[in-house]
């Protein structure tokens, strides 16, 4: 058994003993059984699933992250992550919640652009290069 843990900067998504985890990286899926040599890998946005002790299989949908086993333990570090058990809710769960995401981020990038638009004007314009 491992104990698989995955977290977001704002919550724990789970904590719980898994038999297997699956994960994609840039090169591709692996999987991860208790006895592997211990482990490290940035994560791609895809899905996550692991399997419980009693055989039942778990999807998370998770964003950009790392992955580190050692020992018993595995630790997912990922800026977005939904959990769900029916694979046609989770992507529709995803693209809603990433489609927000997105939005937010786009916002966020224009007022940082406006604000250093802003700042260059007011630093061209003390050095007297701008009147």
């Amino acid at each position: 058994m491992m104990q698989l843990k995955i977290q977001t900067p704002n919550e724990v998504l789970t904590d719980q003993s898994v038999v297997k985890v699956i994960a994609e990286a840039e090169n591709g899926c692996f999987c991860l059984l208790p006895r592997h040599v211990d482990f490290l890998s940035a994560l791609v946005p895809g899905l996550l699933a692991f399997e419980d002790s009693d055989g039942n299989e778990h999807f998370v949908a998770v964003g950009e992250g790392l992955l580190v086993k050692k020992g018993q333990t595995v630790l997912v570090s990922v800026r977005q992550a939904v959990r769900g058990g029916d694979l046609g809710k989770l992507q529709r769960t995803v693209r809603e919640q990433f489609e927000s995401i997105d939005d937010r981020e786009r916002a966020t990038h224009a007022a940082v652009a406006k604000l250093e638009a802003s700042f260059l004007r007011g630093f061209l314009e003390l050095s007297g290069e701008v009147r």
